[in-house]
């Protein structure tokens, strides 16, 4: 297969086109994490207890996660047989209703039983749109740049996640901030869902002036079309799995500071939701910077040698991370919310390169779409479920730090398995296209 021969200013547009995009999506999908902690027990689930209506509340939340591998499953069959763009649009138009009929949604005290059976409903099509979300804007930067550019063109759309919650952060803080405690719990939290139907259409101009992959040109009229693409991942077992382990950490560490965190510190009353709101922001965009840096760095030491320190680093700071915030000071969070936020950037930088990599083009949309969305069910979906449980079962944060160590073995043993390649090494192919040929 032959690279890319994309412009190189053609090509900086797809990258920033897909961060632009990934944005808005991650914007949508960050947005219920935050309203699940703050408010959505008393809206949805009021007949429960505190702790048994935040666990609910947290589950819904965890819906999306769940849903995440199927959307990358159903949009990468369909992108690795008719393009990454047609799922791209697609992928932001579903998000975006999903999340605007969220904002609409009246809350049990209105239809009842119906109101959370309508929130999982919705939030199940959140997950479903960032699953093919993920791969497709990761794909078309990667497969437009020209080799050596293919790290950092591809941890562009990766920004994206850390960028949707500080855009999602500031909404949620000035809107609580201009209607107060009680009108935001009663409807303020609404508008930052109402606001995503004008990002959502800015979002759909932008991807429908995007070309098609040239990769995916090139499979198309060379009639090398997958028929069951997805069924092609599964028979490589020690590509996908490993692929779907690599995350685990960084998406459970995230979510723990992104969701849980909030409804930590606000249950221990360490400080309050607005500061842990500021220090959610500076947090992410501690993490945005990190990326492109990441991404720099892999392309001088490598991509798993980033990412293996990056998986060291926050394994080694699951403990301190719940220390400083115990300190009960703003300067305690920061420091503890900061570093997670760059060692998850760390990692971040060469991950959609090095795993997208590790799949023939083929079916890379389909591979890296479903490991990806596993990843996610492992670690993010889980993670402030599980928190959740151990502090109310032990009333600390020790049993959580060991979750999370656990978690960063996960992520080492793949990081160190997943075979790779990577532009300018001797290694040419993965070793997934090779047994792929040879089956054929």
């Amino acid at each position: 297969m032959s690279v890319s021969t994309t412009p190189p200013s053609r090509s900086r547009r797809v990258a920033l086109a897909g961060l632009i995009g990934t944005t808005i999506e991650w914007y949508d999908f960050f947005i219920y994490g935050s309203a699940a902690a703050l408010v959505f027990s008393r809206q949805f689930f009021p007949s429960a207890s505190p702790a048994a209506g935040a666990l609910a509340a947290l589950s819904t939340f965890a819906v999306g996660f769940v849903a995440r591998p199927v959307g990358g499953a159903l949009m990468g069959h369909f992108g690795d047989r008719i393009g990454r763009r047609s799922m791209l649009v697609l992928s932001l138009l579903i998000m975006g209703v999903g999340t605007v009929l969220i904002g609409l949604l009246p809350n049990y005290a209105t239809i009842g039983i119906a109101a959370p059976i309508l929130l999982v409903v919705l939030r199940f099509c959140q997950g479903l749109g960032v699953g093919g979300e993920w791969g497709g804007a990761t794909l078309l930067a990667l497969e437009h740049a020209a080799p050596a550019r293919r790290t950092l063109h591809s941890s562009l759309p990766q920004v994206g996640l850390p960028l949707g919650v500080v855009l999602g952060s500031l909404v949620l803080l000035a809107v609580r901030l201009a209607t107060g405690d009680a009108a935001f719990a009663a409807w303020g939290w609404r508008i930052p869902f109402l606001v995503s139907a004008v990002l959502v259409v800015f979002g759909l101009v932008l991807r429908l002036k995007l070309d098609e992959s040239p990769e995916f040109r090139q499979l198309r009229a060379r009639r090398e079309i997958h028929r069951a693409p997805l069924a092609e991942v599964f028979r490589v077992p020690r590509t996908w799995i490993p692929a779907a382990g690599l995350n685990v950490l960084a998406s459970a560490l995230g979510n723990v500071l992104l969701v849980f965190t909030l409804a930590y510190v606000a249950a221990e009353r360490l400080i309050s939701s607005s500061a842990m709101l500021a220090v959610t922001i500076v947090s992410a965009l501690v993490w945005a910077a990190a990326i492109p840096l990441s991404a720099l760095l892999a392309g001088r030491l490598g991509r798993r040698r980033v990412i293996v320190s990056a998986v060291v680093l926050l394994t080694v700071w699951s403990f301190p991370y719940f220390w400083l915030l115990d300190t009960g000071t703003a300067a305690g969070a920061l420091l503890a919310c900061a570093v997670a936020g760059f060692g998850i950037g760390l990692a971040s930088g060469p991950y959609g390169a090095f795993i997208s990599e590790a799949f023939p083009p083929a079916i890379r949309y389909s591979g890296s779409s479903v490991a990806y969305g596993i990843g996610s069910v492992l670690g993010g979906a889980i993670a402030p479920i599980v928190a959740t449980l151990l502090h109310t079962a032990t009333g600390g944060a020790a049993a959580i730090s060991a979750y999370l160590v656990l978690s960063g073995v996960v992520s080492l043993a793949a990081s160190l398995t997943l075979r790779s390649p990577h532009p300018g090494s001797t290694e040419t192919r993965s070793e997934t296209e090779s047994l792929l040929e040879g089956k054929a």
